[in-house]
């Protein structure tokens, strides 16, 4: 049974077994709701959140530009340092603290923080004043947009809809264009809340949601995810900007994926009831059932599959991997036979640091994520062994989308490849139909909560 509640616009539906995590999480959102902005504050964080604003000076911040953060990510330990301290000149040029606030002159390197965030509840006022233009970058790429509403020349930019939205994506991408215009009068102190999981971003500007669980473009590298971890940069240009109560909690694995997951509206059914294999068919022998989740058993394995069979359709799953653990996805496998070679594909699972358990080296195709042997997947987007990671599957026709803890690692054509791994080709990639199954490779890999949804 799934019991709902809901904390300012965020609706969670934790399954029981997360009750107690997201207890806390509540506590922690419901404390958050009394820092709006107010001068009262005094930088004094709610329950849960820690300052990344000392509320004195400017340590532990450094200054970067709109610069492709994975690349000072991937800078040795010292190339990284010497760039902060060479940033802080400029730094001290052009930020200043005065009466509780940080401030900006209009100019400048953007304040960056010396620490890294992956999932995170943000919580920031400002202060702006006519003409300015800023924003908020989240791991380093631009941007939650705070702009002057009333400056006739940016409307056709979209200015006039207000602040809150997720400028840099393309035109047209939802999250692009605040949903309501909540900007309060120059003057005045506004109040972000900012939610990330994976690449999704949820913003509400003075308690209205402006943002609803849009994916944050990389606007460095359109054809690659947002970087899974990186800074927060306040970014300011065209006129003085303040900020003060700049406050951050950082999500769990179990809070983000009941997050990222939400509600399975009506048109999901499970597809495994956590006690048996009904409905299942294959070598279920081969695999047991543990704490409500499909385990394939040591040294065994082989490909277990749906008696149903599907076209089109979202799976939504969650996993756990022990080191080193192989297993996959059966998309459209025929009930027999090699599922990543006679289905549509066996999307891959696989622990991102395979390579170093095993000592085994991997083609890019045989990544977590990937159309085995067909298309490579991002990587680096796995949480931590003994941690639970949610993916969404989505294929339609001859394409396969894969969303894993909120970030779409793989979004491709199978009809237009035409190089395969090994030079083997693909029979079934072209395959209209079929089952949905697991590719068991020996290895204790954990599934739980599947549950599917056929699409016209």
């Amino acid at each position: 049974m799934k019991i709902p509640f809901t904390s300012s616009s965020l609706t969670f539906h934790p399954l029981p077994h997360l009750l107690p995590l997201v207890v806390v999480a509540l506590s922690a959102l419901t404390g958050c709701q009394c820092a709006t902005g107010s001068a009262d504050a005094g930088n004094i964080p709610p329950a849960g959140f820690t300052a990344l604003w000392n509320g004195r000076d400017l340590a532990g911040w450094w200054g970067a530009d709109t610069e492709d953060p994975a690349k000072y990510l991937a800078l040795p330990p010292a190339e990284l340092q010497a760039k902060r301290t060479a940033s802080l000149a400029d730094i001290r040029q052009h930020w200043r603290v005065e009466n509780g606030a940080l401030i900006n002159d209009g100019s400048g390197l953007f304040l960056t923080t010396d620490k890294n965030y992956g999932d995170f509840e943000l919580l920031v006022d400002y202060q702006t004043v006519p003409l300015a233009d800023s924003g908020i970058y989240l791991r380093g790429c631009p941007q939650v947009q705070i702009w002057d509403s009333t400056e006739p020349a940016k409307f056709k930019l979209g200015a006039d809809q207000g602040s809150g939205g997720l400028w840099n994506n393309s035109p047209g991408a939802p999250g692009k264009n605040p949903l309501v215009k909540a900007d309060k009068a120059f003057g005045e102190w506004n109040h972000f809340r900012i939610v990330m999981a994976g690449a999704r971003v949820w913003v509400w500007l003075n308690g209205q949601q402006t943002v609803a669980g849009a994916t944050l473009e990389n606007y460095f590298n359109r054809k690659l995810p947002v970087p899974a971890r990186g800074p927060i940069q306040l970014q300011t240009h065209g006129g003085e900007i303040r900020w003060r109560n700049v406050f951050i909690r950082e999500l769990g694995a179990a809070e983000a994926n009941s997050l990222l997951r939400g509600r399975d509206d009506a048109g999901f059914k499970s597809i495994f009831n956590g006690k048996d294999f009904t409905g299942w068919a294959g070598p279920v022998d081969n695999y047991e059932i543990k704490d409500g989740a499909i385990v394939c058993k040591p040294k065994m394995g082989g490909t277990i599959y749906t008696e149903a069979e599907y076209t089109n359709f979202v799976i939504r799953l969650e996993f756990k991997l022990p080191p080193g653990g192989n297993n996959g996805l059966a998309i459209r496998y025929p009930g027999t036979g090699d599922a990543a070679y006679v289905g549509m594909c066996e999307c891959q699972v696989l622990d991102d640091n395979y390579e170093q358990v095993t000592g085994n080296k991997l083609d890019p195709r045989q990544v977590h994520g990937s159309a085995y042997g067909l298309v490579a997947a991002a990587r680096g987007y796995q949480r931590p062994i003994g941690e639970w990671n949610y993916e969404e599957v989505t294929v339609r026709g001859s394409t396969i989308k894969v969303e894993l803890n909120g970030t779409v690692i793989l979004d491709a054509d199978l009809s237009e490849v035409a190089e395969f791994h090994n030079n083997k080709p693909h029979p079934g990639k072209a395959r209209p139909s079929g089952r949905f199954g697991f590719a068991g490779h020996n290895d204790p890999v954990r599934f739980r909560n599947v549950s599917i949804k056929p699409l016209d």
